[in-house]
């Protein structure tokens, strides 16, 4: 049994030791570790100090239009018929991160040494810039620029799958200079893995556990008891539910979740795609709304690149504002 345990500054915090104090333990249900949630007298939204963000860069900016030259050739684009590529006039471009963590040159090549196993570095790291708009963030776009990012991140999954060196698909944004974002320009990041992050690997396991008790998805087990309950919806849609999840990690974390069990992401429909992106920028703005435009990070759990469905995972969106430096993660 897994018995880390979460202690996030909004849920236990040394406030809180002068005078009458009452928490819960609360379990995840998929990973199996445990928080402290503070329910007598929890931070509310003007608890926390917020990081400005990176300074713009001006003309130096590669992500704008009319920098393209600053950029590895696009690999994916929207853009009016006869513009040529890697020129201005583009809506949306994908690009090789110029600096990658991971290339698509050479093999695997598995090896160990002594008790150490160890592959090369075999992947992709793309970067999708969501708008030539350097001032513009994601709670900024509109409907259409949702749906013209979303669709940019599944098509460039289902590409990238086609590499059979390839396991998983790891789309992330980091928003701000303290979520981890070198430049102010909006943009979004996707790697391609040969191997299943550790993560998701824990993820898969935790549901697979509670499927073999129950023939069920805990996920939709999770959204079914939310539904009845009503206490921790944001928000929802035809296709969608963003949540407060039971056990949260850290403060004011969110995540959305497809109400159809769906355990693949890149199979997501082209409703699916524009009720994502409807969810997805209510559920930012009323981050940006409560929290005075924090940093944040999200990353799309998905499972790993197979062609069966799994019965027992349940692909979901995980955002997390930046509000909190933990001295401490776990006990």
């Amino acid at each position: 049994m897994d018995c880390g345990i979460a202690i996030p500054s909004i849920i236990y915090h040394l406030s809180s030791i002068i005078g009458f104090h009452m928490s819960e333990f609360r379990r995840d249900p998929i990973m199996g570790r445990w928080s402290i949630i503070e329910t007598t007298n929890p931070l509310g939204p003007g608890g926390f100090d917020v990081v400005p963000h990176a300074p713009g860069a001006g003309n130096a900016c590669p992500f704008c239009e009319g920098n393209e030259g600053m950029t590895p050739p696009e690999r994916y684009a929207i853009r009016p018929t006869g513009t040529a590529p890697n020129s201005p006039g583009w809506t949306l471009r994908v690009v090789t991160n110029k600096f990658p963590a991971l290339t698509s040159e050479g093999e695997l090549d598995h090896r160990r040494i002594g008790l150490f196993d160890l592959y090369n570095g075999v992947g992709a790291h793309e970067v999708i810039i969501d708008t030539p708009d350097h001032h513009r963030q994601m709670a900024d776009l509109t409907p259409e620029e949702f749906t013209r990012s979303i669709t940019a991140f599944q098509a460039r999954s289902l590409d990238l799958r086609r590499d059979p060196r390839l396991k998983y698909t790891l789309l992330f944004k980091n928003y701000g200079f303290s979520a981890g974002a070198s430049l102010e320009h909006m943009h979004t990041q996707l790697i391609a893995l040969p191997i299943v992050p550790k993560r998701v690997q824990e993820e898969l396991r935790g549901s697979k556990r509670y499927f073999e008790r129950t023939q069920r998805c805990p996920y939709c087990d999770m959204l079914d008891q939310d539904l009845k309950e009503r206490e921790r919806i944001i928000c929802q849609n035809a296709s969608f539910m963003a949540i407060c999840p039971f056990a949260s990690g850290m403060p004011f974390e969110l995540w959305v979740l497809p109400k159809v069990h769906q355990s693949d992401f890149a199979k997501i429909t082209e409703q699916g795609i524009a009720d994502l992106g409807q969810i997805l920028k209510e559920s930012l703005l009323r981050i940006r709304t409560a929290l005075s435009d924090p940093a944040y990070n999200f990353i799309i759990h998905t499972a790993p690149i197979e062609p069966q469905e799994r019965k027992e995972y349940h692909w979901h969106l995980e955002l997390v504002p930046k509000l909190t430096n933990s001295a401490c993660s776990a006990i």
